[in-house]
């Protein structure tokens, strides 16, 4: 199966289109990944030895509005520059080098895994702290690949130049911005 396959760019629409589908499709994954399925896991996990700690909701509220604005701001330069959403069969339509993704490959990724951290903290929940572990690392060994495989497809030369001066994971100072 070609990366291609599982991907489908955006087709042509004004901003304000991508941008809906865009805060649609965020709403849609904060309300399962971060609130339905760490509820189950929290009630799952009562009585468990180490499943909890000592709550931090204010802490986690902090953590879960800073990962979530700079979620925003992805999905944001996506829909404005990428003319596509967040979503693989709603692709941008162009690489999108700037914003977020000037300083790192992946920082929706970093934004929600960081929202499902500060959750973990709301809730001192050892098992949902776990639970967004396992999702960073399910992503970066399965989902990354396709998804780096279908840009490389897509957007060839331009993305492998952009993959070689930008880190995955650790932000990188992009070139303009250095000495």
């Amino acid at each position: 199966m070609r990366a291609a396959d599982l991907f489908r760019s955006a087709r042509p629409a004004p901003a304000w289109q991508n941008l809906t589908k865009t805060l649609l499709q965020t709403t849609v994954f904060w309300t399962v990944l971060l609130l339905i399925v760490p509820s189950w896991i929290v009630r799952l996990t009562v009585g468990l030895p180490g499943a909890r700690f000592t709550a931090m909701p204010a802490t986690g509220a902090v953590l879960f509005a800073c990962f979530g604005l700079l979620g925003l701001t992805c999905g944001y330069t996506l829909a404005s520059r990428g003319e596509g959403t967040p979503l693989p069969l709603d692709a941008p339509r162009r690489l999108v080098v700037a914003g977020p993704y000037a300083w790192v490959r992946n920082p929706m990724a970093i934004a929600g895994l960081g929202q499902g951290v500060a959750v973990g903290v709301w809730f001192g929940s050892a098992w949902v702290l776990a639970y967004s572990v396992v999702g960073g690392v399910l992503w970066n060994f399965f989902v990354r690949p396709i998804e780096e495989r279908y840009m490389l497809e897509e957007f060839g030369a331009q993305f492998e130049d952009y993959r070689r001066a930008v880190r995955c994971w650790i932000p990188t100072v992009p070139e303009r911005r250095r000495g």
